[in-house]
């Protein structure tokens, strides 16, 4: 794997706060240097099945300010987000955009056809990040990774992520990828704290993004943060999204409605060093996301 990514995860206010590593390239594999990765909280998209909501939703976002959304060949509304991205008034090269490869789809002739497929109904000539989904079904390292490299080296993507990983998993995607890892998608909230994967995004210079930030809505009656939140005068899911935010998660709330721009308030919020450790102590309970051919059973 190569060792020329040098990214700073520190925590820096763009829309508030995003991670912001610092300029880094890839060489060897036919593409240009690449500009940073800003990563800032972003819109979730799992769920938004009906592709009239999931366009509002993404218009909605995207002219609220958040500037990264996150879809997946699974979630199958693709060509719905791509239509909020064409109809928000935001400039395509300041959103990142984040689509994730079916784990059926992950042998090698499937992630080169299915990637493309994901472009057209995007509406998109390329995606800032590209996901091998989930470790499991196709997925075979020594044959589906270089294929990512392929097609970010094409340009079809501009980095290359995964989702879902263990430690080991992740260990050996680095050490046959020649493209960095920019990303890795896991659950992550205060009763999921992922300490150890958290651990291994700050050692391995690449972004944690973290998927279902509040338990799939669990956390919105926790005492804990309500706690928090009346002093603070916000909501409970807020401090989970700021908690997120302070320890160098990039969470992606999925929202509708009013809640897409109430989530924003997270960027505002500066919790202070014992309220963080206050959520930190909070005990860890079970995933909210638990297949039983994950790579973690």
């Amino acid at each position: 794997m190569s060792e020329s990514v040098e990214i700073s995860l520190t925590a820096v206010s763009a829309v508030g706060a995003t991670v912001r590593p610092r300029w880094y390239f890839y060489p060897g594999v036919g593409r240009r240097d690449m500009p940073p990765l800003d990563l800032g909280l972003g819109l979730g998209t799992s769920g938004l099945d009906d592709p009239t909501t999931c366009t509002e939703t993404v218009v909605t976002a995207l002219e609220a300010g958040y500037r990264h959304v996150d879809t997946a060949q699974m979630y199958d509304n693709e060509a719905a987000v791509g239509d909020g991205i064409a109809a928000a008034g935001v400039d395509r090269d300041e959103v990142v955009v984040a689509t994730k490869v079916h784990p059926e789809n992950l042998a090698p002739d499937d992630v080169r056809e299915t990637a493309h497929a994901s472009l057209d109904r995007l509406g998109l000539d390329r995606v800032d990040l590209l996901y091998v989904h989930w470790p499991m079904g196709a997925y075979e390292p020594a044959a589906t990774l270089p294929v990512f490299d392929e097609l970010r080296a094409e340009g079809v993507t501009d980095h290359v992520a995964v989702s879902n990983f263990t430690p080991d998993l992740l260990r050996e995607a680095r050490a046959i990828l020649d493209s960095p890892i920019a990303a890795h998608q896991v659950e992550c909230h205060p009763r999921f704290k992922q300490s150890t994967l958290r651990e291994l995004a700050a050692e391995f210079d690449h972004h944690l993004v973290g998927y279902s930030p509040l338990a799939r809505g669990d956390l919105l009656d926790d005492p804990t943060l309500s706690a928090i939140a009346d002093r603070t005068d916000t909501t409970t899911a807020v401090v989970a999204l700021a908690w997120a935010l302070e320890r160098g998660v990039v969470p992606i709330p999925k929202a509708t409605g009013d809640h897409v721009t109430e989530n924003l308030a997270a960027l505002d919020v500066t919790l202070s060093e014992t309220e963080l450790e206050t959520i930190d102590a909070m005990t860890d309970g079970d995933r909210q996301i638990d297949p039983d051919d994950a790579a973690w059973n």
